[in-house]
């Protein structure tokens, strides 16, 4: 069975791209084991098997986006003859939503599955792994990251974290979000509170409003509550499941 096998299982279509990565150095993917600092503990080694832990940043078994490691999850297990165990631990079990990130650069996780535009705090960069405002349709982006160099631009980015990064996933088109009231010109963003990600975000505030930072789990208490005016996700396939457009009807 070779690596790359077991790396491009779970690679699916992309533009709202779920996002696989796993503890590296140097870009390249190293033994677990030598990776820790003496104070983690290394993946469970025993019978000729490996154990991770792999943290997301989604609720546990959302449609969707939190479907997407299950599977990535029981493919390497299949694949492996069982040697290869991941363990998936959904928003908050191991560590935070947005957290997962920092928890595998530092070696707390093994893998994390997400989107890259929520670390756009360390980079702009990492924005242009998941969607930008006008960017590429899942199959562009697709193409573009596996043949038209878009993986060598990540492994190195991603390579300043200690991290190696790959496709896992993908949802499709991402849309404008849900509203609490509409919305009829650019004026209409002047202090809108939104959560929105990304360089999305930076678009929003460059119009007046307020992008807002939230994780999924936390979206539908704050459209409640009035913290936020509206909400964008992912489509309305997984958005359904939130039930955004009982609080904000507008799309």
């Amino acid at each position: 069975m070779k690596r790359r096998d077991i790396l491009t299982v779970a690679a699916a279509a992309a533009t709202g791209a779920g996002t696989l990565a796993i503890l590296s150095k140097d870009g390249k993917a190293v033994d677990h084991a030598q990776a820790r600092s003496d104070t983690l503990a290394a993946p469970n080694l025993s019978k000729n098997m490996r154990q991770f832990r792999m943290a997301t940043s989604w609720p546990k078994d959302f449609p969707g986006l939190g479907i997407m490691p299950n599977r990535f999850a029981a493919a390497l297990r299949d694949m492996s003859g069982g040697r290869l165990d991941v363990k998936v631990y959904a928003a908050g079990e191991l560590v935070g939503a947005l957290e997962c990130f920092d928890a595998v650069s530092s070696g707390a996780a093994d893998m994390y599955h997400a989107a890259e535009y929520y670390w756009q705090g360390l980079s702009n960069g990492f924005s242009f792994f998941t969607a930008v405002p006008a960017g590429m349709t899942a199959a562009e982006i697709m193409a573009w990251i596996d043949f038209g160099g878009g993986q060598e631009l990540w492994d190195e980015l991603s390579a300043k974290f200690n991290i190696k990064a790959f496709q896992s996933g993908n949802t499709g088109h991402q849309t404008g979000g849900w509203y609490k009231r509409k919305i009829n010109s650019l004026e209409d963003f002047k202090g809108l509170k939104i959560r929105m990600p990304g360089l999305a975000g930076e678009v929003i505030r460059r119009l007046g409003g307020a992008a807002v930072k939230l994780s999924g789990g936390e979206i539908y208490q704050s459209l409640q509550s009035g913290a936020i005016d509206a909400t964008e996700w992912v489509g309305p396939w997984n958005d359904l499941a939130f039930g955004f457009y009982r609080e904000a009807p507008y799309y």
